[in-house]
């Protein structure tokens, strides 16, 4: 019964992320439009700063849903508020298309938070529902582009525990992080994860290879 629900519940979360038609990116044109990107996200999409995300070989697909999601309200984003509100269609595909051919740089694990992240990465938390996270990111946390599933591996873990937290918050309230879908496919996840894990399985997603 378990493994017929993962499944109902990933063919759903596909289904919305697939709702998301994106026009045929153009990564040259995408650079061109990067300049105001780069102050918080790094040249070449590996931001410095472990608060702000690496969208340097993230997934089109994802990149551009995150993109039309901030500019039209449903992901809000204080940093970035107003950033995108002239931006086209085509012009967040770009965007997303240069960010996704760019190589995303490594981080480290915590090594004292490596056993218990581990666990959580890839078994999940049984006794609060929450599947694991090789489901939909994978055994080595590349994602899944096609689906429109993020790369996680490399990424920074102070970004991933914040954006956990905030889906966390999403399931009961939406100030927090609400853009999943109608399925709360990563608000139901997060809902059932401490602090200590979110802090556990984040340190070890950012040392997958």
């Amino acid at each position: 019964m378990k493994k017929l629900w993962l499944t109902v519940l990933l063919a759903f979360g596909a289904s919305a992320n697939a709702a998301t038609v994106m026009p045929e990116g153009n990564a040259a044109n995408g650079k061109a439009q990067t300049m105001m990107c780069s102050a918080c996200h790094g040249a070449d999409g590996n931001s410095a700063a472990p608060t702000f995300p690496k969208l340097a070989g993230q997934g089109a697909k994802y990149l551009y849903k995150q993109l039309v999601d901030n500019r039209d309200g449903a992901r809000v984003i204080p940093s970035m508020m107003g950033l995108l509100a002239n931006k086209s269609d085509q012009e967040l595909a770009d965007i997303a298309a240069y960010y996704s051919e760019q190589a995303m740089s490594g981080s480290q694990a915590d090594p004292e938070l490596v056993e218990l992240g581990a666990r959580v990465y890839r078994a999940g938390v049984a006794d609060k529902g929450v599947a694991a996270c090789t489901a939909c990111h994978g055994p080595t946390g590349s994602g899944n582009a096609p689906a429109g599933f993020p790369r996680l591996a490399g990424q920074h873990a102070e970004y991933i525990a914040s954006t956990l937290k905030a889906y966390r918050t999403g399931y009961d309230d939406p100030a927090g992080r609400t853009n999943d879908g109608d399925t709360k496919i990563m608000r139901a996840t997060a809902r059932g994860l401490s602090d200590a894990q979110i802090e556990a399985v984040a340190s070890y997603i950012a040392g997958l290879k």
